[in-house]
């Protein structure tokens, strides 16, 4: 079976070739249009605690989402649960920003109670899978819902047993940077019954190793290639 292709911040393309603002319901539009099996978004929190859809803790112009009233933001940027009603059909990978470095960082991870509230409130569960780099956030999701599948984002030098360790029994999935993932990462996660899914994976050759080496998904800011690579291996 082909690994899942997920679309990193949605599709930022239309069809004659003009930009799309990531993280828009536009761009997950586009994802969908084009075969995604899901979708990876981020999530923030304004100040009158709405659960905005952006990558960065400030906008272009300075802003903090943290430390700004929902209605002042960009009309451009979604709230999560836009994304949950026009993805109903699509799984979404949300993922929480909530890093101690962060202007906006909450301590009390209130994000993540508000992130699996709406999530309950959608009857979501079996559609999402909420992730962060913040261990302590998904940590929070497990404590308020344990029904919502949760995965540890993973990026720079780390050693494969002690992501296994510190993950087992702990998450559902690990999200390793694909420079992470190797033969003996996928036999420990194997073992511990961990879901490996991988990112941010732009080239064909890699997205075809991933596959070889049964990662559960890849996300990719080019879906076209990933599906071309994968469903062009007739059933491999």
């Amino acid at each position: 079976m082909a690994a899942k292709v997920i679309a990193h911040r949605g599709v930022t393309h239309r069809r004659d070739g003009s930009a799309i603002r990531e993280n828009t319901l536009e761009a997950f539009v586009r994802a969908m249009e084009l075969g995604a099996e899901g979708i990876e978004l981020d999530v923030r929190r304004s100040a009158d605690d709405v659960l905005m859809i952006h990558h960065d803790a400030h906008i272009s112009d300075g802003t903090v989402i943290g430390r700004t009233q929902s209605a002042d933001l960009p009309e451009w940027m979604p709230t999560l649960a836009d994304a949950l009603e026009v993805c109903k059909d699509t799984w979404l990978n949300i993922e929480i920003k909530n890093m101690p470095s962060d202007p906006d960082y909450d301590a009390n991870y209130g994000i993540s109670v508000a992130v699996a509230g709406l999530i309950r409130a959608f009857d979501a569960a079996e559609r999402v899978l909420v992730s962060s780099f913040d261990f302590a956030s998904i940590k929070r999701i497990r404590e308020t819902d344990p029904a919502i599948p949760i995965g540890w984002l993973i990026w720079g030098q780390a050693d494969p047993a002690q992501i296994i360790g510190r993950s087992e029994g702990m998450v559902d999935a690990i999200h390793p940077h694909e420079m992470l993932v190797d033969s003996h990462l996928m036999s420990l996660a194997r073992k511990a019954g961990l879901i490996v899914n991988t990112w941010t994976v732009n080239d064909p050759d890699r997205v075809l190793e991933l596959h070889k080496m049964r990662v559960n998904a890849i996300v990719t800011d080019n879906v076209p290639m990933a599906i071309d690579v994968l469903y062009g291996l007739n059933g491999e």
